[in-house]
This record gives C-alpha cells, structure tokens and sequence, in this order.
C-alpha cells in the first residue's frame, strides 16, 4: 500500500495513540526535497514520559511472567508482518531519512534477520548448574528479567538499530519506553503499529517522540527505569552514562567510529577499494562503521587513488526514491552544513582534495554533497581524527605495517577496522593489535545478524548487542543454593 505524505503521527502509550499533553507538533521534511513535509509528529512533555515508564511498569509483571516460547512466537509474527509490509516502510524509511529505496529494503531484510534470532534467544535463557563444594547443596544461576528498559536510538538505521533494542529487551521479558530520533519518528510509529497488530500487550512496548531535554534526559533519570540501551555519538553517549552511574543502573551504549582500512602487502588493490568504497560510502557515509581513513602502503598509493577516483565517479547522486540513485542525501541541511566545514578544514590542514568536495545542485534543492576523497592526509590532521559521518574518506600513506597498525590505533574510538593483506603475519598481528571491537580480514565492516556487535575504547560501553551477548545486558542474574533438607 502506498503511503500518504505528510503522515500524521502520534505518541504510543499503554496501548494508544495518543497526542502529547501540550498538543504540539513538529515537521520533517525531506532531505532530498526540502519543501515536501513528509511527517507532523508529536513534540512530547517529560508529563508524556513519565505516562510512558508508569504504563511500562504496570505492564511488567505479566510479561515478564509470560512463557519464553510465547514471547518468541509474538516476534515471529511481528517478523512476519514486517515482511509483508516492506515496500511500504521502506519508502518512509527513504523520504524521512534519504537512503536509498535499495538500501533501506536491505535495512528491513537485516531487520528482519536479526529479530528472527532474538526471538529464538528467548527460549535459550539458559543458567548453569554448578557443583557446590558442600554435600546436599545444589547450586545454579538463572536470568531474569531487569523491568522497565529505556531504549533511545539515532537516525542512520531507523529501523534495524530500534529493534535490535526492542527485540531482546521483549524476548527477554522487560517492558521498553522507546525514544526514537525526532528526524525519523514515521518508522518508529509504523513498526511500533505492526507490533500493536500482532497482539503486544498494552504497555510492554511505548513510543515517546520528542526532545532530549523533554524526553530523554528525563526518561534515563526516570527511577523506573532500570537499563539504559542508547547508539549515537560519544558526546551524548558520555552524558547519559553520566546519568545513569547516578542511579546505579547499566547501560549499553554503542557510539562513534573513526574505522581504518589498512591495505599493505596486498595484490588486488582494485578489489580492496571496491570492499572499502561500499563501507565508506554507504548510507552516505552515515554509519557508525563506515570505513572513513584508508591506511596504505606507500607504493600502492597511486593506485588507490586512481581506483577511487573511478568509483567515485560512478555513483548517481539524487532521490533515493529514483531507482537509478546510488547515493541518496545526506540528513539534513545542519548535517550538511557539517560535513562542508570539516572538507574546509581538511583543505585549510594541508590535505589534498583529490575528488568531490562540494554540494551537488539540484532543481529540489535537497541535502545532497559528492563522495570526496583527500589524500597526503597526517594522522595528526582532523579530519583523520574526528568522526565526520559523512560521505568523505581520507588517505594517509605509510612505510611499514607496524606504522599502519599504530595509525590505525591513534584515534579515540575502536568500533571496527578492516585489513586487506595477503600477509597472514600482518593478519595475525592486525587481530591482534587493533583496538577495535571488530576485526574485518580482506572485506569491508559488514555486520551479521547473529554476531555481537560493539567496540573498545569511546565507541562503546557495556555488553555487546545482538547474539549471544545481548543477554547480558538484558537480563540480571541470580544465584541460587538449595539444600536438599
């Protein structure tokens, strides 16, 4: 079914749709056509918050009491309902945020992927039986549920990092307050719809739409709240943390990414800039593990630059809603604006403007900016330091691997690295000696949708999410002795 611009949209609490409690709205427009209003959504109260994390609550003790099986199978649904309703939520996914119509249906599939796993995670809340070092005494842990989860999740992947919150906190049997970005809130609604369609019980899962001020500050420090699962940058990420150690509660937080691409010692350098073109260029550039700083061998150099220049190149910059658009715009006029000033600082710092570097115009006057590339870039420089998230990649020679794996290292964050070598020793010692959470051999910084996922260093803190490890920060865990008399 074709959607309807603008859609209206309204808070989710307790099982209704709601306005919020001062009845004021705001717009989202396009960033591919600025003057298209794509959505009028609810600019919320911390009045509307609290409603949010007193409903999670009450609905708490009969979900966490429902069976494992049925939690699962009310995700299988949900997976199911997503499916069918894809072309639908992908093209809100394109016009509120600006990927591609291509990329955002690969979102929802990777979506659908990873809630598929979750649910089955919820029959697997297994413990362990230990042996006691006293006769009569049985001893074993279990996992239970923490309570009310407040999940606050950015505006790159406006589906698939909402559910890779939403889905463990429910399969594991906590109820969620859910703060979506306010440039993408139309998504948030719809898949929080189809989670009302198939059956969710009032109240285990609310929608809350607004400022951080109104309602993210006051949702984390909400004394209901026991879990706080946020993906967005260091800065806020800090803040929250903040927050939360007041409270005592843990956090899960998956933060920035200034991620390496090391070549060196390796024979298909054409083949290694296509793997890193496709990390770094993705999503425009906006994704907390895009590839940003290509480390390289010194002699190869030349044809790095050569390879990326015809890569570059071959993108068709416009509409993601255009089949023929291979990079859509980027979010919004600020973001932008952003991105232009860290290409004038890379030029002020010395480095070499080598393709892009300027806006694209259009007759729609959308948010749309070249791939760009310099190169004879310092790793003391900027913008090879500090996370741009956009469509701008760095290239800084080096004359050893050793100095490769240094570089790669002298950045604040370690989310993800990538390594193109067909040295098996400098593999080894690439595995080795990175500092990220995730260690990518001959390919880009794909993800798995049955893989922990998280960093090291100021891109992350607390357990991993999807996978085995998720768990751990969804669940408490218990430790139980029994005597036998």
């Amino acid at each position: 079914m074709a959607n309807v611009f603008p859609i209206k949209i309204q808070n989710y609490i307790d099982g209704k749709w709601v306005p919020s409690s001062n009845m004021k709205t705001y717009q989202r427009e396009n960033p591919a056509n600025p003057e298209e209003i794509v959505i009028i959504a609810p600019n919320s109260t911390v009045e509307d918050t609290n409603h949010a994390v007193e409903a999670a609550q009450r609905a708490f003790a009969d979900w966490s009491s429902t069976p494992a099986p049925k939690r699962a199978d009310l995700l299988y649904r949900f997976t199911e309902q997503l499916y069918a309703e894809r072309e639908s939520i992908a093209q809100i996914i394109t016009k509120e945020q600006g990927k591609t119509l291509n990329e955002a249906l690969g979102e929802i599939n990777k979506t659908i992927s990873e809630v598929r796993y979750t649910a089955g995670e919820a029959t697997r809340m297994n413990g362990q039986t230990l042996p006691s070092e006293r006769a009569g005494i049985e001893v074993k842990t279990k996992r239970v549920p923490k309570g009310v989860i407040a999940a606050i999740s950015p505006w790159n992947f406006p589906i698939v990092t909402p559910l890779r919150k939403i889905a463990p906190a429910l399969a594991t049997g906590n109820t969620v307050v859910f703060k979506p970005a306010s440039i993408t809130v139309g998504t948030a609604a719809k898949f929080v719809e189809i989670f009302e369609k198939v059956g969710l019980p009032k109240g285990v899962l609310n929608l809350v739409i607004g400022s951080g001020r109104e309602v993210g500050t006051p949702l984390i420090g909400h004394p209901l709240v026991k879990g706080v699962t946020f993906t967005g940058s260091t800065g806020v990420g800090r803040s929250i943390y903040q927050v939360a150690a007041e409270k005592l509660i843990p956090v899960q937080l998956e933060l920035g990414g200034k991620n390496a691409g090391i070549i060196y010692d390796y024979n298909d350098i054409k083949g290694a800039v296509s793997q890193i073109c496709g990390a770094a260029f993705a999503a425009t550039g906006q994704r907390c593990t895009s590839i940003s700083r290509i480390v390289v061998q010194r002699s190869a150099v030349n044809d790095v630059v050569s390879y990326l220049k015809d890569k570059c190149q071959s993108y068709i910059i416009g509409d993601g809603m255009n089949p023929e658009t291979t990079l859509g715009p980027v979010v919004s006029k600020d973001h932008l604006e952003t991105i232009e000033n860290y290409v004038q600082i890379g030029v002020n710092e010395g480095a070499t403007l080598v393709h892009g570097g300027k806006r694209v115009e259009s007759q729609t006057k959308g948010y749309f900016y070249e791939p760009t590339v310099f190169t004879d870039v310092s790793p003391d420089m900027r913008i090879a330091k500090e996370e741009i998230f956009g469509p701008v990649l760095t290239i800084t020679p080096v004359d050893s691997f050793d100095e490769a794996i240094q570089i790669a290292n002298d950045v604040e964050y370690g989310l993800a690295a990538s390594c193109f070598t067909n040295n098996m020793e400098y593999a080894e010692q690439f595995v080795n000696e990175v500092q990220t959470g995730m260690l990518h051999i001959n390919n880009g910084t794909i993800s798995e949708s049955h893989v922990p996922f998280g960093g090291l260093k100021n891109s992350a803190v607390g357990p991993y999410s999807i996978g085995v490890t998720a768990k751990d920060f969804f669940t408490d865990l218990k430790v139980v002795y029994s005597a036998s008399k």
